[in-house]
């Protein structure tokens, strides 16, 4: 006996029945022009997201995550740890544009984009269907009795999940270590590397229970984006949903005064949430499409208009106009724009190498009988993968200030750094107090430069004084 999912009720999650057991959904496949452009998108996604450690950029994968050697490679751009606050305004610029895109297509990123629903959609439930056919036949199977060929295609089917599953995953290992550093690690025995080891056992089993079991669940219940879109979206949104004054009343093909709706809950067979979209925009509609598809391929063989069922804001179905621009999303392109322009402005500040200048511990001075001497350390951090020549010069300070260190151009190997002493020491007699002066770096080209401001300290210019003119009344006694 074939297995009956629950009737979808709005009042609640479908995937969830009175008792707290959760149903096993078993979406119909669908075809059509949404079906298609997805399918054609999701292969290209799967295809950026599986390359990007294969692709170099400037000797580097154009995503590599060096989180041993603290380095950070974005298309071609190579940032250090002391980098790390751009992250901020990265993320917050992805925040405001996920923002603003929901706020004028609701949930187009978690039906078209969201790799938790390609992978699904386009890996996993292809597999499902490859091995035990259509939804109709899937449920039969299910609920058939276990037999040895039921043995085979069940072993079958859940061994190609782990794989897949460790294909994503070593995937995944790849943008932190690279794919070379992943190839070795797969040869080698697992005990040479048990951080890398457990890391992928780990994760390939987290992939393959949330893909061959938990499915839906994770945009139901996990995933907060589900949760807020509700906050981010209006009557202007668009979105997926049914034309209820067209729809309505439902009756078959020649009912009287019968609505378009034909009542054949093709919609509701293909969902892979298990909504009745006919009820109303739901917190469960990831913006698949695949109630489009189905409901326009019913329209066709009815020889009725298409788009019963089809992106439009809540006022179009109500037979109100929609506006664009409203407060809603001027306030997110506002945002958006501004978190872009600094995201822009912050990625523009990576330089090719960092600057780092700190007092030595101990005393923040020392006073001889001619001069006062400031110790510093500064390092040297080359960015680039190559070796690099820098020169560091001390600009603003007084024309007597000497410096000792790093007097001639540096050498820092490729991706490495030097710390090195600075020294300056200035005449007891031309010093008039503490003031700041200019570290500066630039490399030997002469191709960027980079300047850190630094107070010289010593004692008070007073207390210098009466100390000089103490020791001569000492000499002359």
């Amino acid at each position: 006996m074939a297995i009956i999912p629950p009737p979808p009720n709005r009042d609640s999650v479908t995937t969830i029945r009175d008792d707290g057991s959760r149903p096993f959904l078993y979406p119909a496949d669908t075809r059509g022009r949404f079906t298609q452009a997805r399918r054609w998108s999701a292969f290209a996604l799967i295809a950026f997201y599986l390359s990007l450690p294969w692709i170099k950029i400037n000797g580097y994968p154009a995503v590599f995550i060096d989180v041993a050697e603290r380095r950070f490679h974005l298309f071609g751009l190579t940032a250090a740890a002391q980098d790390l606050w751009l992250l901020f305004f990265v993320i917050t610029g992805l925040g405001f544009a996920l923002f603003f895109v929901t706020a004028l297509f609701g949930r187009v990123w978690c039906g078209w984009a969201c790799p938790h629903t390609v992978f699904l959609d386009h890996v996993y439930r292809r597999i499902e269907r490859w091995i035990e056919g259509d939804a109709v036949k899937r449920r039969a199977f299910a609920a058939a009795p276990l037999t040895a060929g039921k043995i085979f295609k069940i072993g079958l089917k859940h061994s190609l999940y782990v794989l897949v599953s460790a294909v994503i995953t070593h995937s995944l290992l790849a943008y932190f270590v690279s794919i070379p550093e992943v190839w070795a690690m797969i040869r080698a025995a697992p005990a040479e590397h048990w951080g890398a080891f457990c890391f992928i056992a780990a994760t390939t089993g987290a992939l393959y229970f949330n893909f061959a079991w938990f499915r839906e669940q994770l945009c139901i219940v996990i995933c907060p984006y589900g949760r807020i879109q509700s906050a981010l979206i209006d009557e202007h949104s668009l979105v997926v949903g049914y034309d209820v004054k067209r729809g309505e009343p439902r009756g078959k093909v020649g009912t009287p005064e019968a609505g378009d709706c034909i009542a054949c809950n093709r919609c509701v067979n293909v969902c892979p949430t298990g909504i009745d979209i006919r009820q109303g925009l739901q917190m469960e509609c990831v913006g698949c499409t695949a109630c489009i598809d189905a409901c326009d391929d019913i329209m066709t063989k009815v020889r009725r208009p298409t788009g019963l069922i089809r992106y439009d804001s809540q006022n179009a179905f109500a037979g109100r106009p929609t506006r664009w621009f409203r407060p809603r999303t001027a306030l997110y392109g506002v945002l958006l724009i501004a978190g872009a322009g600094v995201t822009l402005w912050a990625v523009s500040t990576i330089r090719p190498a960092n600057l780092g200048v700190t007092r030595i511990t101990g005393a923040p001075y020392i006073v001889s009988e001619d001069f006062v001497r400031n110790q510093f350390l500064v390092r040297v951090v080359n960015k680039r993968n190559q070796a690099a020549r820098f020169v560091v010069s001390v600009n603003h300070g007084p024309a007597t200030l000497r410096q000792t260190g790093l007097t001639t151009a540096v050498e820092v190997p490729a991706l490495g750094e030097i710390v090195q002493p600075l020294v300056l020491q200035l005449a007891r007699s031309a010093y008039t107090g503490p003031f700041v002066f200019e570290v500066r770096l630039g490399d030997a080209a002469g191709s960027f430069h980079l300047e850190r401001d630094v107070e010289f300290l010593g004692p008070e210019a007073r207390l210098l004084r009466e100390e000089a003119e103490e020791k001569r009344e000492r000499e002359k006694k």
